[in-house]
């Protein structure tokens, strides 16, 4: 299976496919394949968040854990369905918390986050593969190893970014970060099981675009029309 990275992400990860750990994932990703496993997201949309979000372009990280494992679901971004694919629990609640923060924000008809990722929202999954109808089935393969490290060269090479940890698996991820040159926020995750313990009135949204234009950059545009 190749795995190919959109060209600025390349140059500062190119060392990372040559590691032992990215060989053995390739193997087994191949493995998978040769099994006639379905594998999602489908192969040209593994990278998905990286063609949408290039390496200089990065204003804000939302981290999620595993890809949908229902059919046409997955696209690559984190907590985004395609469209056309009814709007999951998680992502509807973000909606909700957006519906709180802006009074002028409309519930989406879908739930494709295309539009966040192509103004500078990394949507990472820290797995970037599953099976079908098998949660969490890639995790441990060695996903994880590289999207830490996506996180760690984003924090050192970059500053100003807003890191958006929802969740203790997210949150997790906090000790990858330079704190003193970026913004971490962090809540209960989304889910239905947690948005009601801290996720709800979180103000990340509005407290993300604030950030970036007191650092003189662009807020994001929420909205999905």
């Amino acid at each position: 299976m190749p795995l190919k990275l959109e060209e600025s992400w390349k140059e500062v990860l190119e060392a990372e496919f040559e590691k032992e750990y990215m060989k053995k994932l390739r193997s087994f990703l191949q493995s998978q394949q040769e099994q006639k496993r379905i594998i999602y997201p489908t192969n040209s949309l593994i990278f998905n968040a990286f063609a949408h979000t290039p390496f200089d372009k990065v204003k804000v990280v939302i981290i999620g854990q595993d890809p949908y494992h229902g059919a046409n679901q997955a696209h690559g971004l984190s907590f985004s369905v395609q469209k056309g694919v009814p709007i999951p629990p998680s992502l509807q609640n973000i909606f909700k918390e957006l519906q709180a923060e802006y009074s002028d924000f409309q519930f989406p008809k879908h739930g494709d986050l295309s539009s966040w990722a192509d103004q500078g929202v990394l949507l990472l999954n820290a797995t970037l593969t599953v099976e079908a109808s098998k949660a969490g089935s890639h995790q441990n393969q060695g996903w994880e190893k590289f999207t830490d490290q996506v996180i760690q060269t984003l924090s050192e090479q970059r500053t100003g970014i807003v890191f958006l940890l929802w969740g203790k698996y997210a949150q997790a991820k906090a000790g990858l970060i330079d704190q003193n040159k970026h913004q971490v926020l962090m809540a209960a995750h989304p889910s239905p099981f947690s948005a009601y313990n801290g996720f709800f009135g979180c103000n990340h949204f509005i407290k993300t675009n604030e950030y970036l234009v007191a650092k003189g950059v662009k807020g994001i545009d929420w909205g999905l029309g």
